[in-house]
């Protein structure tokens, strides 16, 4: 009986671009951009500066990778790393709704970083970012959500698997390399979600460990190294070893091959409206919405009811979600994120400045907020929520969110990523270079992988 990791191996050694529709291709593309605008915005935070002069300390002189918006290069793993928390760093980077899984914050800049080092084309460069995107997704969607329920962050843990087949592609592996290279991933991925409790910033690392060792893996499986060939069903394999008993009877590991090459997960990739976790942008854009009939009055209390599945990581503990102490709290707090959607009608990256997540009007309205348990919830399909606000005058202002925005319901169009990557774009470069930026991600099959990271290498404004 084939291993889910044979199955992969197989169909990752024979995919092609040509296999891939214009729309899906298309669609990559736009997932790309989001995701580099995002990086260059990120240039600009001293959680970018402080992992730069870690990271450069560490590689020495010399490095052949460019680094996003940093006018510096580093080896090829240390690039990929600060690549991948600056794509990260911001929480604004897109999701897979039953993946859990930021999968392009991984993906993208394993392929990259090894597609510059091997001089690829664009055209393979965008072939081995879609065999990514397609496993780490249903990689991820297989555990249905048990990963973070254990603790476990899937964009580092699943992702290092779907970075493993997306530089074995690039590196044009064989089917038993492949296998070998899944094996070794097994015991280089990793990813917890301690980083919620006190907004520390290793959650951050995830994806860039999960592309370094992606690429780690994928080369020592071309050179022969042998891994375990069950990495995903084995008994001590991923599901088994990172689920429970409880949780690995409640996933479905057939979701892991089901549908390769004819449904395309890429498609049901969400695009984040909103600079903070996933979970919190129903009620961020519920309570924006409120905020038009609001208009200031005395509030009583506020019920904002969550997916259950989403609890632990954006109500608890309830103590810091009151109170963020750092933008990392404030993007994983319900409470602020529905204060904040109510006083100003939207939530931007200016919420995560200090003088947002400290403003005493914000903090009040913060205290307000209630979190309930709806166990109806169609999570983790969808990300949604209700705000009910009841005011002090007997009125109550309500809205139901139950498919948040961006997601495969609701899906924000490639012109909606265009405007959104100039926003992020402008906060760290002209618009001169953002437009070229542009038209070499769009047009990535025509270029290659060394040009458009070298376009990106330039030095953002600000950069010290």
């Amino acid at each position: 009986m084939a291993t889910i990791s044979s199955e992969l191996a197989s169909f990752a050694a024979g995919f092609t671009l040509d296999a891939v529709p214009a729309e899906v291709r298309e669609r990559a593309t736009h997932l790309m951009l989001d995701a580099l605008g995002i990086g260059l915005a990120s240039t600009q935070w001293d959680f970018a500066r402080t992992t730069l002069a870690g990271l450069r300390e560490l590689a020495g002189p010399g490095g052949d990778v460019p680094v996003i918006g940093c006018g510096e290069n580093l080896p090829l793993r240390d690039a990929v790393v600060m690549n991948a928390l600056l794509i990260h760093g911001l929480d604004y980077d897109d999701t897979h709704p039953a993946g859990v899984i930021h999968a392009t914050t991984s993906v993208l800049p394993a392929v990259l970083g090894l597609g510059t080092r091997l001089a690829s084309s664009g055209r393979d460069l965008l072939t081995a970012y879609v065999l990514g995107m397609e496993t780490a997704t249903r990689i991820g969607a297989a555990a249905r959500s048990g990963f973070h329920q254990i603790g476990f962050h899937p964009t580092g843990l699943v992702g290092t698997f779907g970075c493993t087949l997306a530089a074995g592609r690039l590196l044009q592996l064989g089917e038993r390399q492949l296998v070998d290279a899944q094996g070794i991933a097994l015991s280089v991925a990793s990813g917890s979600l301690e980083c919620l409790e006190d907004g520390a910033w290793t959650k951050r690392l995830h994806p860039g460990w999960g592309a370094a060792g992606g690429i780690t893996a994928a080369t020592l499986g071309k050179h022969g190294f042998v891994g375990p060939g069950a990495a995903y069903e084995g008994r001590f394999g991923l599901y088994a070893s990172h689920l429970g008993a409880e949780l690995l009877a409640k996933a479905d590991l057939s979701m892991v091959t089901a549908g390769l090459g004819q449904v395309w997960e890429v498609m049901n990739v969400a695009i984040k409206p909103v600079p903070a976790c996933h979970f919190t942008h129903a009620f961020a854009d519920a309570a924006s919405i409120l905020s038009r009939d609001w208009g200031g009055a005395p509030i009583k209390r506020i019920v904002a009811r969550v997916p259950t599945g989403a609890m632990k990581a954006v109500c608890e503990p309830i103590e810091k979600k009151l109170r963020p102490a750092n933008a990392y709290d404030a993007q994983f707090s319900v409470p602020y994120s529905v204060a904040t959607g109510l006083r100003f009608g939207r939530f931007t990256l200016d919420a995560l400045e200090p003088a947002a997540y400290q403003d005493p009007e914000t903090l009040r309205i913060a205290a307000l907020v209630e979190c309930q348990s709806d166990p109806d919830a169609d999570f983790p399909r969808y990300f949604g929520g209700e705000v009910i606000v009841e005011l002090a005058d007997g009125r109550v202002l309500r809205h139901h969110e139950p498919i948040n925005r961006g997601a495969a319901g609701r899906p924000i169009s490639n012109a909606d990523i265009v405007a959104k990557y100039h926003d992020n774009a402008a906060r760290a470069v002209d618009r001169a270079q953002a437009d070229r930026i542009l038209e070499a991600v769009l047009g990535i099959e025509g270029g290659d992988a060394a040009a458009l990271l070298r376009l990106l290498g330039t030095a953002a404004r600000g950069r010290a």
